[in-house]
């Protein structure tokens, strides 16, 4: 009698464990089919505990048990420890993109890996902080106001020895590898890495700092929304130049734009008026003769090889007269210039 009872016992205690290990087995498989799978982008903060991560999973249904998922990483964490496994397992900070038709296994060696999903952006030369933080926000990056923000932060900027109050020309126009959600500060100083890093590539420019690099920077920043052929950017700034060294106002339908779009948050014209030449604003360089206080676009190389290197003309007008490919006539004196045509400039969008 007693030993009947016991292998009762025993296999009540058998079955329970069975029963259990089943149940543990099939709350690690999908938790849902690929025909209904939920996708979503997770982000794993710094220091954020297994029993998180595996609540928040649950709670976007992309497991079926967030208890199982607990002790799975727990098993993970003893067995490294117990086989003194050098790479010891643990759950990497980023942004990941998890499909609830994966298995537990396979959820947690994404989230182990550290090959956090990157999304490419590529900024042409020429935009604004504004146009730019659009982009970034469309890309999922960051919002365009924390970019904003990130782009006019005061720490920030004596922190790289900018003299203006935003980076506005300091966001070098390149390809860039972002991850999902980041800090508009970190978007900003990535961007302003990169800046630095490759204005070496400009002889002499990379050794201006403060009031000259801005100088440079303003000027590279107009050119590069005055040029549209690469061969013609020395000449643009050569008639800048000449400009500026003879007190003569650069007339740059451009600078009329950042006011309107950037400083006025207008939408941008399609025409520019005489009303809008006469804004009072520092911006105006129809207005006002020399720069403007700060860069009013990011500039490319090209551009700001032309800012550094200017040719040698004598040269105080240019217009364009092929829409088409952007190409301008250069003339040296006014009666010249307006036989040629209209002595507004005509700038890129």
């Amino acid at each position: 009698m007693k030993f009947s009872k016991l292998n009762i016992a025993v296999c009540s205690v058998l079955i329970a464990v069975f029963l259990l290990v089943a149940g543990l087995f099939s709350s690690t498989l999908p938790a849902s089919s690929s025909k209904h799978a939920i996708v979503r982008k997770v982000e794993v903060p710094t220091g954020t505990s297994v029993r998180s991560i595996s609540k928040n999973l649950n709670k976007q249904k992309l497991i079926r048990s967030g208890f199982s998922f607990y002790l799975c990483g727990r098993f993970q964490i003893v067995k490294t420890i117990l086989t003194f496994d050098s790479s010891r397992f643990s759950l990497k900070s980023g942004v990941y993109t998890i499909s609830s038709d994966m298995k537990v296994s396979k959820i947690m060696k994404i989230l182990s890996s550290g090959q956090q999903e990157y999304l490419h952006v590529s900024i042409p030369e020429g935009l604004t902080i504004t146009k730019i933080g659009m982009r970034l926000e469309e890309a999922g990056v960051c919002s365009l106001e924390e970019f904003k923000a990130g782009a006019k932060n005061k720490e920030l900027l004596e922190e790289y020895g900018i003299v203006t109050d935003s980076f506005e020309g300091y966001l070098f126009p390149d390809t860039y590898y972002f991850t999902p959600m980041m800090s508009g500060q970190a978007v900003v100083r990535q961007m302003v890495d990169n800046f630095f890093e490759q204005i070496k590539k400009v002889p002499g420019l990379a050794e201006k700092k403060g009031e000259s690099l801005n100088y440079t920077l303003t000027l590279a920043s107009i050119i590069e929304r005055e040029y549209r052929l690469e061969s013609e950017a020395p000449l643009i700034a050569s008639v800048f130049t000449n400009r500026l060294n003879h007190n003569i106002g650069l007339y740059s339908c451009a600078t009329i734009e950042y006011i309107i779009t950037e400083i006025q948050g207008k939408p941008h014209p399609d025409v520019i008026t005489y009303d809008d030449l006469a804004i009072d604003n520092p911006y105006n360089t129809y207005k006002w003769a020399g720069l403007p206080p700060s860069p009013i676009s990011n500039p490319g190389l090209v551009a700001l090889n032309a800012a550094q290197n200017p040719a040698k003309t004598n040269y105080y007008f240019f217009r364009l007269v092929d829409p088409s490919i952007g190409k301008h006539v250069f003339t040296k004196d006014f009666s010249t210039h307006v036989s040629e045509g209209t002595i507004i400039n005509t700038s890129k969008k």
